[in-house]
């Protein structure tokens, strides 16, 4: 019976901090609860035996118990000091028990391996095993089961450009129909005369299941660079400042600042006394938005963990829930009330490392990914595609979907030309946008992706542009080849780590080393990072680490970029882990030269 109680509490004790505090993997559970029903066996044996759980240490705790009574049996001694000194053996058996089953005790809560000495300390160490399995179980299934926010109400801002807005609202109660929204500008605090008269905008009279009680209202005709306040007939309400126009930026603003990460998971690390929806890392975010008065939030993907811990279903619905839990967070609030969110779609708002185009679950996960996300992204680059561009200020944006367009990973080599990661439609858009020529003042080109472009990452590259390589070295040479004094940055996620690297162009080849791309891969914003190492620079291959910070169970990236007045164009990357600013990055483009590529900038 030893030998099930000592591996079953084992896998219990480590196998639940791994998943409560360290990685939330969907192995976990099943494990530790079938160890969790072995061990319950075992213990339910020692107790019919009265506390004793193997022969061994029944015979060595009836030994100690023996000594005194063979001892007294023992002829009494004829002496008195003989009577003295078997007087003193007695009192130092009765010690040598008294520190053994204080031992045993010892060891019996650290191990949750029986006491023999004791039914009581036995009994304590099967209850830490059991609380430790309930918080498991309570982490797996109590927000699916008791939370599954069908009476979400909630308004968010979409994308904001220089003259429109796009709102998300959801309203599941038939009383407040129908919807009315409104918007007006701001009240200005400087009490500069604006009209503040309220104006309709949109109304919704029913809402149903159809759409998960979900619909978007566009504000058009609105002034560059301009505060708004919106309300909604169900007490709902925000502000939003539209953008500035393309190569400019507000007025007394010298910079576009937004913000990039990806990866949530609501309650983790698993803390019994949060609330089931909470996420800490929207918490490290908050602090920081005052100061750092961004335009918008580039979330690169793994919004939902539709997978982790445990995949319930693969229905609509269950996807729907993901999205609802979220946005139900009592965290969403301070970082959603004035702060546009731009969404991609990762593997897990599907499935784990998806690579299977359209089919099941591509459909049940797509249908709430549209209605809570797309509907109020910037416009798709074609219609009914899921990739996205749009201009802003001093920055051009593309968004890839690098998921529902590409081929799957085996069995082709990762250099082969029968894979593609976007197919052929979008990368002939993305081709075409790293081509044309961008209007005045805009300086910078921003690819997003939603997983690494580098191959620096060791762990799970084939899902990774790393398993795509042929392709990636055709969206490379794009880059190098931009247009003179324009600079072009890759911004990723998914690894649950941050790492900066370079891609200069090959030595002796016909692009400068001022052509250099960057990428900056930022992730999570609230989950789990790994405990491992897994980001590696390798000779020869070209891909230069810039920084690397692997730790840390919140990370963001604020990335500023200045305005593009003059020749150079700059920007400035901020890392935020834990709540703390730790690392920045400043990069410039090579000026602009008529006839030729400008001189080298400084990178790195």
């Amino acid at each position: 019976m030893a030998d099930q109680f000592a591996p079953n509490s084992t896998a219990i004790r480590v196998g639940a901090y791994v998943f409560l505090r360290w990685i939330p993997g969907h192995h976990a559970p099943p494990l530790i609860l079938l160890s969790a029903f072995f061990y319950a066996v075992s213990s339910l044996q020692v107790y019919q035996s009265g506390g004793r759980s193997t022969p061994q240490q029944q015979r060595s705790y009836d030994s100690l118990q023996d000594t005194p009574n063979r001892a007294q049996s023992e002829a009494a001694p004829k002496s008195a000091s003989a009577r003295r000194k078997a007087s003193e053996n007695e009192l130092k058996e009765k010690r040598t028990i008294k520190e053994a089953t204080e031992s045993w005790a010892g060891w019996t809560l650290l191990s949750g391996l029986p006491n023999p000495a004791s039914i009581r300390w036995t009994a304590a160490t099967v209850l830490i095993n059991a609380i430790l399995c309930l918080f498991v179980a309570d982490m797996v299934y109590r927000a699916p089961l008791m939370y599954p926010s069908h009476d979400l109400s909630f308004s968010r801002i979409g994308y904001v450009s220089d003259t429109s807005a796009k709102l998300l609202i959801r309203e599941p109660d038939n009383n407040q129909l129908p919807v009315f929204v409104s918007y007006r500008n701001a009240p200005d605090a400087s009490h500069h005369v604006v009209d503040e008269t309220w104006k309709a905008v949109g109304k919704a009279y029913w809402l149903s299941n159809e759409t998960d009680y979900t619909f978007t209202v566009a504000i058009k005709g609105l002034q560059p660079s301009t505060r708004y306040q919106y309300a909604v007939s169900n007490n709902r309400s925000g502000h939003f400042t539209t953008a500035s126009a393309a190569g400019h930026t507000a007025p007394g603003m010298d910079k576009l600042m937004f913000l990039t990460s990806s990866c949530i998971k609501p309650r983790f690390p698993y803390n019994p006394l949060s609330h089931p929806l909470s996420m800490p890392g929207f918490r490290h975010l908050a602090q920081w938005l005052p100061d750092l008065k961004a335009s918008f939030m580039l979330f690169l993907g793994d919004f939902i963990y539709v997978d982790v811990p445990r995949r319930l279903g693969s229905d609509p619905e269950t996807y729907r829930r993901e999205y609802r839990q979220v946005y139900s967070s009592p965290d969403w609030p301070a970082v959603s009330q004035d702060l546009p969110w731009i969404h991609v779609m990762d593997d897990h708002e599907i499935a784990n490392d998806w690579d299977g185009n359209t089919t099941a679950p591509y459909p049940a996960a797509a249908e709430p990914w549209h209605l809570y996300h797309t509907s109020v992204n910037p416009p798709p680059v074609a219609e009914g595609a899921s990739y996205f561009q749009f201009t802003q200020g001093p920055a051009s944006f593309f968004l890839m979907d690098t998921r529902r367009y590409r081929t799957p990973s085996q069995p082709f080599p990762a250099n082969s030309s029968e894979k593609s990661m976007l197919g052929s439609e979008q990368l002939h858009h993305l081709l075409k946008f790293l081509s044309r020529r961008e209007p005045e003042g805009v300086k910078w080109k921003f690819v997003i992706s939603s997983i690494p472009f580098t191959r620096n990452w060791r762990f799970g590259s084939s899902d990774t542009w790393a398993g795509y390589l042929h392709e990636r070295q055709v969206i490379l040479e794009a880059m190098w080849s931009v247009s003179p004094g324009m600079g072009v940055v890759v911004l990723s996620g998914d690894r649950h780590e941050f790492a900066a690297t370079a891609f200069p162009p090959p030595e002796g080849s016909k692009w400068p080393v001022s052509a250099t791309v960057h990428e900056f891969s930022t992730s999570p914003l609230s989950m789990f990072y790994l405990p491992t190492r897994t980001y590696e620079e390798r000779e020869g291959e070209g891909e230069v680490c810039l920084k690397y910070v692997p730790d840390g169970n919140s990370k963001f990236g604020a990335v500023e970029v200045m305005s593009g007045k003059g020749d150079q164009g700059v920007m400035r990357f901020r890392l935020f882990v834990d709540g703390e600013e730790t690392w920045d990055q400043v990069l410039t483009t090579g000026p602009t030269v008529i006839g030729g590529r400008g001189s080298d900038a400084v990178w790195g």
